[in-house]
């Protein structure tokens, strides 16, 4: 069964290429096929009003290790399993709309502001949003992009100075204003969630940074969570429809879990080798027996 594992045209480093390399071994562990494409490489358009594929024939099923919402769409309108699906990667991409959803199943997380979509002729936030705000969440409180990953652009605000001031600078990006959960400082449980089953857990921890991703400086050990974290995670999976998928949970004040992020297509490269788990492996295992389920 040959298949595609498509990454982003940006993204070749050897870090990059490390991980696809683990997806290909594992695939042939299950008797499969991985053709590792970039986005560019593949030209998707409309032909005699059907959707086609310009340069290639049409694959198996495909491994979809990119954010190109429109390209994996393109993929499921003619009919080639995708994993995970285009509405599953586009929810996960946006923070806002990722919290919005997981609220629709009331799963435990951080209070959150959505800022408003403001067009260019407002320049700066309206002082009623801000206040609405401080009131609400108070300080300190965390702002993120709702595009993003690796923990860039995720900042600690401590007053209303740098409220005002990174708020106007993003006025035009979509972007979230969160509760501060004090008690996770430095430290969240990553688990790895593949066919609505926990594979892998990590801690990760940073002593210098309120953050604990690892491309920040953190570090990662393995670690066994207990019911309550496997089980939220879990419950976030299925609620945004991720075949699998990384889930960042912190600790709140009384060490329960609450959601920090779930990530489409998390990095899989430091989980496995802190674990000994073979994530891919399970990945692809499970990508096998959906697509033999598909075609029975």
């Amino acid at each position: 069964m040959d298949g595609w594992l498509i990454y982003n045209q940006g993204m070749q480093t050897e870090k990059f290429q490390t991980i696809h390399h683990r997806y290909i071994e594992a695939a042939k562990g299950e008797s499969m096929t991985l053709l590792p494409l970039s986005n560019a490489e593949i030209t998707i358009g409309i032909k005699d009003n059907r959707h086609t594929l310009l340069n290639q024939k049409k694959p198996s099923f495909v491994l979809f290790l990119d954010k190109d919402i429109q390209l994996a769409m393109q993929l499921e309108a003619m009919h080639i399993p995708v994993f995970n699906s285009s509405a599953a990667i586009a929810v996960c991409d946006d923070k806002g709309l990722m919290h919005h959803t997981l609220a629709t199943s009331a799963l435990n997380q951080p209070d959150t502001i959505i800022a408003p979509l403001l067009f260019q002729h407002q320049l700066t936030m309206p002082q009623a949003f801000i206040d609405r705000v401080i009131k609400q969440l108070s300080f300190p409180l965390v702002m993120k992009k709702s595009f993003g990953s690796f923990g860039y652009d995720v900042h600690l605000i401590e007053d209303r100075e740098q409220l005002l001031a990174l708020s106007n600078e993003w006025v035009h990006i979509p972007h979230i204003y969160q509760q501060y959960i004090e008690a996770s400082h430095g430290r969240d449980v990553r688990i790895h969630v593949v066919g609505g089953a926990v594979v892998a857990s990590v801690l990760r921890q940073s002593t210098n940074d309120f953050r604990a991703n690892v491309t920040n400086g953190g570090v990662m050990h393995r670690y066994e969570p207990n019911d309550a974290f496997k089980q939220l995670a879990i419950a976030a999976a299925d609620r945004l429809g991720l075949d699998f998928c990384g889930v960042d949970l912190l600790f709140n004040e009384d060490n329960q879990p609450t959601i920090c992020e779930v990530n489409s297509n998390a990095h899989i490269e430091n989980v496995s080798r802190a674990t000994g788990i073979d994530v891919a492996a399970c990945i692809m295992n499970h990508i096998k027996r959906r697509i033999d389920v598909k075609y029975d």
